[in-house]
């Protein structure tokens, strides 16, 4: 499962790629990765749009555009791939059992990006407003944040009576902090996963913060190396299915 720094390094190699460009076409291969909204929504939303911003909310990939934006998020086996243009995208995706699965594929102006994630747990939404995804409403403060301080998280720890390990993987309290990167923090700090968040020292609280920032640091800088960003297709597959929008 993608977690808070692989996300990070997703995102910041995305924006060369897809800033200013204009959303030609939106292909949806398989429908279910939208739901629960319907396809042609999705199609139809953001046909013709300009991606102006590429941000990161806790583990969703957020792309801002003229109007509303769009979320993305790769739950288990989520990944983003890009093809050269849509001769490319038609003539390898899902072309076979060996060809690379792509669920949704927006037709830029330049290039292709597309979403694949062959368990269907992965989500493509669009939204008028960030207010309407309950998703990134209910997150609370991102852990490579600067506002991620050792005060503030002291103050969430004292907070809660859950066991520390449920603590940290609730995307409410912090988000973006997955179960690898938990229990990696907590061994770190020394820390039993069990023990209720609230019956932490200071010391302790702080201590499991420096943790966690030594620990995402250390992944996203794993993260950011040539090659172990954004997929490219090298053996793929399959026509546009029937959802589509071209503007």
């Amino acid at each position: 499962m993608p977690e808070l720094p692989e996300v990070e390094a997703v995102v910041r190699t995305l924006r060369s790629l897809v800033h200013g460009r204009r959303i030609h076409c939106v292909h949806i291969l398989h429908g279910i990765a939208t739901k629960p909204q319907a396809p042609g929504y999705i199609a139809r939303f953001a046909g013709g749009q300009h991606i102006r911003r590429v941000e990161r909310k806790g583990k969703y990939v957020v792309l801002l555009l003229d109007r509303g934006l769009l979320t993305m998020h790769f739950r288990l086996d989520g990944q983003l791939l890009w093809f050269s243009n849509a001769k490319e995208l038609l003539k390898l995706a899902n072309q076979g059992k060996n060809g690379v699965h792509v669920d949704v594929a927006f037709e830029l102006n330049k290039g292709v990006l597309g979403f694949a994630d062959r368990r269907h747990f992965g989500r493509v939404h669009a939204w008028e407003s960030a207010d309407q995804c309950a998703g990134l409403v209910h997150l609370g403060i991102d852990a490579l944040s600067r506002e991620f301080t050792a005060a503030r998280f002291s103050e969430l720890v004292a907070g809660s009576r859950r066991p520390l390990k449920e603590f940290l993987l609730d995307q409410a309290h912090v988000a973006g902090i997955g179960n690898i990167n938990s229990c990696e923090s907590l061994w770190r700090a020394r820390l039993n996963p069990r023990r209720r968040a609230n019956t932490l020292k200071r010391n302790e609280a702080r201590r499991l913060h420096k943790a966690i920032v030594s620990v995402l640091a250390r992944a996203l800088e794993c993260c950011l190396h040539p090659g172990a960003r954004l997929s490219r297709p090298e053996v793929v597959v399959s026509g546009v299915g029937k959802d589509s929008s071209c503007v």
